[in-house]
């Protein structure tokens, strides 16, 4: 326990003196903007292919790829939006800006589908709909990273509140998509896309209001420059040493010009070969000022390994984003050939079953976090229950069985098609209740609950602080690269399909082969799993000097000897 002297002598428990900023009193304000914030986006998102198909008449496969293409935009922009916030910005002003542009880009969509011409609509809809992407994509990243630096990490007590933040974050995420999704959908369908888009641009509106509400409360980090120069340093000290003989066990070593440093990292035996970046040889020894392209600190080393370390596992993650890419389209199309009415003047929109992950989520978040953690984490001693890449990996198997659901249901609907004789009328609904795409949007709730937390958490906790607002980018660009190369997968299924005489993915669903294209994803997520595994297994968690909290534990002999074999 420390304590603080005054000047009356009198001592004071520093751990009783409460912070004036950051915390939850700060990080609600930012929680509300986010749920805020997803209810414009799903809004927006979810029914999409809907308002192309319907209202711009693309076909369903160009839809499903322009859905793809700037979803994935919307994902990829925040790359580009966390190198700013790190190096120059920063995370709050990144955010204000963000804001504004998302805001203008609602507001310019709500015009396209009221009062633009039809000659015109076209075009100025795509225009704002990039222009929300490039808005969402500042937002999206910096937000959530904004919001987990308003939480300390110092002790046990401290890591258990960020673990359980996450999970938390992610429900609230969740709630503003449920809302969105049976609400706004419902309006676009039944009442109109003007007024639909219109409450989106509202919201953004307020989301807005609230960021600004918490201005005063907010801990904020100072840009200390761009990050990625530390990683473009030591690779070159590293090439341009490649000849030195010399380990860094032996000693000749650098460790920094003794600049206090949040933390110090240990080092570790995986990517040794960037281990000769911070070796002294004799040229160095000459200098009276060091090079900073041919030394670098074992710090530095240390946290270009971190970043270098998490990109197996992003890869390993990109086949997860596909299937959960199908929610949005191909789920959406399939239930709306199917029997949607609750009473004869109610039936239910198409994208509103999408509900159904976020309901999952809602119910099945509170049950994780209350009551299967506290039951984990007396069998492992972990503070979060079970590990990141644990929670990670039970998510991606459960990924397999979305596939699998969906082609057995998607059979079903086709043998009902047969029989019936509807193949060739695919505007007939199909005597099929809607409720057989139930158990698939459910399965998908319960994948998110532990793969997206998951990765949010160890893109988070896994890279140095000084990008971990590229680090929540990177993590949200699986789903946006997951959605390019499904694009590309539809297009190249439909190529190969057409070839061989049977389109899988034509606009007749009732002659397609959706579940052929299921199942195919099924066991190319089988195979990723497996890749997955062997990744894991190799992985080396953060290592920091004097932490009092204790480490995660690797689930591998390599991880427990800290990693002596190279990924």
């Amino acid at each position: 326990m420390t304590y603080n002297s005054h000047k009356d002598g009198k001592k004071v428990d520093s751990a009783q003196q409460k912070p004036s900023k950051g915390g939850w009193n700060a990080a609600i304000f930012l929680f509300l903007v986010e749920v805020v914030e997803r209810f414009a986006f799903f809004g927006l998102a979810a029914n999409l292919i809907t308002y192309l198909t319907n209202e711009l008449h693309q076909p369903t496969s160009t839809a499903a790829k322009n859905v793809n293409i700037w979803s994935g935009v919307s994902y990829i922009v925040p790359l580009f939006a966390a190198f700013v916030a790190d190096s120059l910005l920063g995370r709050f002003n990144t955010i204000f800006l963000a804001s504004v542009i998302y805001l203008v880009g609602m507001i310019l969509l709500a015009l396209s589908v009221s009062v633009v011409p039809m000659d015109y609509r076209k075009v100025i809809f795509f225009v704002a709909l990039y222009i929300v992407a490039v808005g969402e994509g500042g937002h999206k990243p910096c937000v959530q990273t904004f919001a987990a630096d308003q939480f300390e990490e110092d002790s046990v007590d401290d890591k258990k509140v960020k673990s359980s933040f996450f999970n938390w974050w992610f429900w609230g995420i969740v709630t503003g998509q449920v809302f969105a999704l049976l609400g706004v959908i419902y309006v676009e369908d039944n009442v109109g896309w003007t007024v639909g888009i219109g409450m989106l641009a509202i919201a953004m509106a307020v989301a807005l209001i609230l960021f600004l509400l918490g201005i005063k409360r907010y801990r904020k980090q100072v840009p200390i420059g761009s990050p990625l120069t530390t990683v473009a340093q030591v690779l070159v000290a590293a090439a341009r040493k490649w000849r030195v003989d010399k380990k860094c066990d032996s000693g000749g070593v650098y460790h920094g010009d003794g600049q206090p440093k949040t933390q110090t990292l240990i080092h570790t035996n995986q990517l040794r070969c960037l281990d000769k970046a911070m070796i002294i040889d004799n040229l160095d020894s000459m200098r009276t000022i060091r090079d900073p392209w041919r030394l670098c600190s074992l710090n530095q080393v240390e946290e270009v390994k971190l970043v270098l370390r998490l990109f197996p596992v992003w890869l390993s993650c990109l086949m997860f984003a596909i299937v959960v890419a199908q929610m949005s389209t191909f789920f959406v199309k399939q239930g709306s050939t199917l029997q949607r009415s609750i009473t004869p003047h109610f039936v239910i929109p198409p994208a509103s079953l999408q509900a159904l992950v976020g309901l999952t989520v809602i119910f099945g978040m509170p049950i994780y976090d209350r009551f299967l953690t506290p039951i984990a984490r007396k069998f492992t001693g972990h503070p979060s229950g079970i590990t990141v890449l644990q929670r990670i990996g039970i998510g991606l198997f459960l990924s397999i069985f979305i596939m699998v659901v969906s082609g057995l249901v998607e059979t079903k609907r086709i043998n009902v098609v047969k029989e019936y004789n509807l193949l060739d009328h695919p505007k007939v609904i199909v005597p099929m209740k809607v409720w057989w795409l139930v158990p698939q949007y459910i399965i998908t709730g319960s994948v998110e609950i532990f793969t997206y937390v998951g990765l949010q958490e160890l893109f988070y906790a896994q890279m140095p602080e000084a990008m971990r607002s590229l680090g929540a980018a990177v993590y949200l660009s699986i789903n946006g690269i997951g959605n390019l190369v499904s694009s590309v997968v539809i297009s190249m299924v439909q190529a190969i399909s057409i070839r061989f005489g049977e389109e899988w993915l034509g606009d007749n669903l009732n002659r397609a082969h959706l579940n052929y294209f299921y199942w195919v994803l099924a066991g190319f997520s089988a195979l990723n799993l497996c890749c997955y595994v062997w990744i894991a297994k190799r992985f080396v968690y953060k290592k920091v000097e004097e932490d009092d909290v204790p480490e995660q534990k690797e689930s591998g002999a390599i991880n427990r000897d800290m990693g002596e074999e190279i990924i």
